[in-house]
């Protein structure tokens, strides 16, 4: 318990997470004043003060990485809060093409790097794994600090999204048995449930949403939160344990909900999605070492340069198909350039194992690089872009 603690410990914690807390806001202020989401800021100020930065921040990890995690659950859950159960149900359907594509196009490149590489066949998928899926996390922070979340392209990017969650149900299971040795005929029963899970899990959010709502209404805001977070969570856990995301369960939670439960309860969550998602973007640059990067900066360049182009690609097909204008399709496909929490899992699955000492540096600088320049990217080209076409536009006769 903490309260066992001594005073000089318990004051020595509370003042770091203070002085941590402070630091994300100041950065916050500086992105606000740029215009920018306050992403790339964490993780830059994570790498300065993690292992091998300026300064080493002495926090607890487990503190952190459970903050961290929270903060990727309740992205996923104020995702879900702006779609209904309805929209979800109609983005699957049309999107099941652009999906395809995402996979093609996206998992293809880490597939050959690492073939040209000479890997280990294994850490070849994972690496393809690592190019493939998009960062659920970072992506739903970027359209909230946007203001997109109700632009017309962006139900093309949450098909994009769920359907790369949902084909992690399958993916990891099946990796998980070829890294303990095994066939994909063993992996079966595990990919088995995490489907079923998943299926299960969908069908409620779509056809009993609202008995969820109902039995969450309250006219308290303290009951309406404590009642929706311990959903939240407990889904999100389940999910997890049945090797399922938990960031699907916590999506398809904030999809269940509608009504005055919906719209409060985005209202409510807003502040601590802020709070814990700033860890987990502050956390995932800690673990880098820059003196890692180094060796492998090549390769992480030369990947991102190419999916940053097959992610841009995928988006715009996929805003296309949905009759998006084209600075939309623009805005669709450069939103789901950054790589973030999805592709490290992959990758320290891999190091856990140790079929390839490089991959972990190679996923880290990977991810690094796109999470930084997602954001960026998808806030400037879009209107570069566009005020380029402008330009170059022939003026009227007569003038």
């Amino acid at each position: 318990m903490i309260f066992a603690a001594a005073p000089a410990e318990v004051a020595l914690v509370l003042t770091e997470l203070g002085l941590v807390v402070l630091g994300l806001g100041l950065l916050a202020r500086l992105a606000d004043r740029l215009s920018l989401s306050p992403i790339p800021f964490y993780l830059v100020g994570g790498l300065l003060v993690g292992r091998g930065g300026l300064v080493t921040l002495d926090v607890s990890e487990t503190i952190v990485a459970v903050g961290s995690e929270i903060g990727v659950v309740l992205l996923l859950l104020t995702l879900g809060l702006e779609y209904s159960s309805e929209e979800l149900g109609e983005n699957l359907r049309v999107g099941l093409p652009a999906g395809v594509l995402d996979v093609v196009a996206n998992a293809a490149p880490g597939v050959l790097a690492g073939l040209a590489l000479g890997w280990d066949g294994r850490a070849v998928v994972l690496l393809g794994g690592v190019t493939y899926i998009s960062s659920s996390g970072v992506i739903s922070k970027v359209l909230a600090d946007l203001d997109r979340l109700g632009n017309r392209e962006t139900p093309s990017v949450l098909s994009i999204l769920v359907m790369e969650d949902l084909a992690m149900a399958v993916y990891l299971p099946v990796v998980a048995a070829l890294l303990t040795g095994g066939s994909l005929l063993a992996g079966l029963p595990s990919v088995g449930i995490a489907l079923a899970t998943v299926a299960l899990v969908l069908f409620a959010a779509l056809r009993h949403g609202g008995v969820l709502s109902r039995a969450l209404l309250s006219h308290s805001d303290e009951a309406l939160l404590l009642g929706v977070l311990g959903t939240t969570l407990v889904v999100a856990g389940i999910a997890a344990q049945l090797q399922v995301s938990a960031a699907v369960g916590a999506f398809l939670v904030g999809i269940a909900l509608g009504g005055a439960v919906q719209e409060r309860a985005s209202l409510l969550v807003g502040p601590l999605r802020d709070l814990f998602a700033a860890a987990f973007f502050l956390f995932f640059g800690l673990q880098i070492d820059p003196a890692e990067l180094v060796p492998v900066a090549g390769v992480a360049v030369a990947l991102a340069l190419v999916t940053a182009g097959t992610k841009v690609f995928t988006g715009w097909w996929a805003a296309k198909r949905m009759g998006i204008a084209r600075p939309g399709r623009l805005r669709a496909g450069t939103a789901l350039i950054a790589r973030g929490e999805f592709s490290i899992v992959i990758a320290g699955l891999g190091v856990s194992a140790g079929i390839e000492p490089a991959l972990g540096a190679v996923a880290a600088a990977y991810v690094l690089l796109l999470a930084i320049a997602g954001p960026v990217a998808a806030r400037y080209v879009p209107a570069l872009v566009t005020e380029r076409a402008e330009h170059s536009r022939p003026a009227p006769a007569g003038h």
